[in-house]
């Protein structure tokens, strides 16, 4: 089938652009400054800013990404999902509080600036710089990659293209979001945030009710993946089919790696008030919850009906909630969660190289002590070299949406979390443990990741040392965070460090 075919979801995508289009316009004609096109001009409110920062951990990599892991490895996938019970509590009363303060009281637009003035060391600033980078690339790469599956899907471009299909529609989505993104800058990807996190709101509940239903209820749903041979009854054992230190690598990375992530850090930047904090664990968690239903009941209602002989066994795990939301939903809930799932691609991948490209032309030239001058020029500039880097490293990644988001988050935080989290709420923190900490938790990552994936250098060995099923993100998380915490301890306090009135301890609430 093609886009003709389905005139109500077109429709419902059209319209869904052109208000995309309008808020680019918008938005453009507002940014002005460099604070305008990093920070939103800080004048952002709070159920913009809570619904921003739902939508851009919940993205490509959440609504494709999670029913295509779950499909791959069995509910296992959920220990993704688990940490949203307390994530939006501990990311809110242990670094958001810290960072809109500093924010108030300083020029900081970025995590590198907020640990270059915690710690006093270009060090630690350009390693964390250097890991945003990284990190962007892989995201904005997931993005990319769940871009080109919804189109394909939802419109039926592999009829008309045939194996040309990904690659074009990829680089179409490419070049709209780098318009978007060079034009509107971060208020132009906040306000589409919002409109992505309406939709998917509005939508959760109402997919999760046809999941239920398409496969005749839990019961069923369940007998039938328990009584499949290509599932069976280890797809619905929590740790039934990955090993163990698989299930409980995602707890860990998603529960605690969350304290690292920049581009949901940088939301809080651009709160208006930083007495409204206090309300975004509520909103934040509330919201993900309510996501969470989709991935849950995609992720195991299209097994079900796999099982059950409705839908032929998928050769790509990642066509899970494509296949179902065209089959087994009305078209306008179909039209309304595909529009939500391209927005939040757009927003996150908006907001992905917003926070790479202040890197870029603002992070690392302050670390090297050369400055640029205009920096929201430079800025347009380095988002069109992310982009194209991001589409780069898809292509070459090659594996599930959710698995290239893991890299990603893994990254952020192993190389982020312990410096930002351990080191704005205890002073003897020193800069040159937090450089270290970044240096070994980025540097692991990426080592691990590399010997995992690389097929280049046959006679590279795998990461046979460790054991079987533990992630690479979660040894990365857990050595930098010994790492700072034995280098503070051994070194006592560096004068390199931030006194201790800038980062006191939060009071919930």
């Amino acid at each position: 089938m093609t886009a003709l075919d389905r005139p109500i979801l077109l429709v419902t995508a059209m319209a869904y652009l052109a208000v995309v289009v309008v808020i680019g316009i918008w938005a453009a004609r507002r940014t002005r400054t460099a604070r305008d096109f990093f920070i939103a001009g800080q004048s952002v409110g709070l159920w913009i800013t809570g619904l921003a920062t739902m939508s851009a951990a919940f993205s490509g990599f959440v609504f494709i990404g999670g029913p295509g892991l779950t499909y791959r490895m069995g509910i296992a996938s959920l220990f993704i999902c688990i940490p949203v019970g307390f994530t939006a509590a501990l990311l809110g009363w242990t670094v958001a509080r810290q960072l809109r303060r500093m924010a108030e009281k300083h020029e900081i637009y970025t995590v590198p600036d907020a640990i270059l003035h915690r710690y006093r060391s270009r060090v630690a600033s350009g390693l964390a710089a250097v890991a945003v980078v990284i990190g962007t690339i892989g995201y904005l790469g997931a993005q990319l990659l769940a871009l080109g599956v919804v189109v394909e899907e939802a419109f039926g471009t592999e009829q008309l293209l045939g194996v040309w299909s990904r690659p074009v529609t990829m680089a179409a989505g490419l070049v709209l979001i780098l318009l978007y993104a060079t034009v509107g800058g971060m208020l132009a990807g906040v306000y589409t945030d919002l409109l992505q996190g309406l939709l998917m709101v509005m939508a959760a509940a109402g997919v999760f009710f046809y999941a239920l239903t398409s496969s005749g209820g839990p019961a069923a749903m369940a007998r039938s993946i328990a009584e499949h041979d290509s599932f069976g009854p280890a797809f619905l054992d929590p740790l039934g089919t990955v090993p163990p230190l698989t299930a409980l690598g995602f707890f860990f990375v998603f529960g605690i790696g969350v304290l690292g992530q920049p581009h949901m850090l940088h939301k809080f930047y651009m709160l208006d008030d930083p007495r409204k904090l206090k309300w975004i664990p509520a909103l934040l968690g509330g919201t993900q919850a309510i996501c969470v239903l989709l991935w849950l009941g995609i992720g195991l209602a299209v097994p079900a009906l796999v099982a059950q002989g409705r839908i032929p066994p998928l050769t790509n795990p990642d066509d899970a909630a494509p296949v179902f939301l065209l089959h087994f939903t009305p078209q306008l809930l179909a039209g309304l969660v595909f529009a939500g799932i391209l927005a939040a691609i757009m927003s996150t991948a908006d907001s992905f190289v917003n926070v790479g490209a202040a890197a870029v032309v603002r992070d690392l030239p302050k670390a090297l002590g050369r400055p640029l001058a205009d920096e929201l020029f430079w800025g347009r500039i380095a988002v069109v070299g992310l982009g194209v880097a991001s589409a780069i490293f898809a292509g070459l990644y090659q594996d599930l949406v959710a698995l290239v988001g893991t890299f990603a988050f893994g990254t952020f935080g192993a190389a982020l979390a312990p410096a930002l989290a351990v080191g704005l709420n205890w002073s003897r923190v020193t800069a040159g443990a937090a450089s270290a900490s970044i240096a070994t938790g980025m540097g692991l990552n990426l080592f691990l990741e590399f010997l995992a994936k690389q097929t280049y250098f046959p006679s590279l060995p795998k990461p046979t040392f460790l054991a079987p099923g533990v992630l690479p993100a979660a040894v990365s998380l857990a050595a930098s965070f010994v790492v700072l915490m034995v280098w503070s301890w051994i070194g006592g306090r560096d004068s390199a460090a931030r006194p201790a009135e800038t980062v006191q301890p939060p009071t919930p609430g």
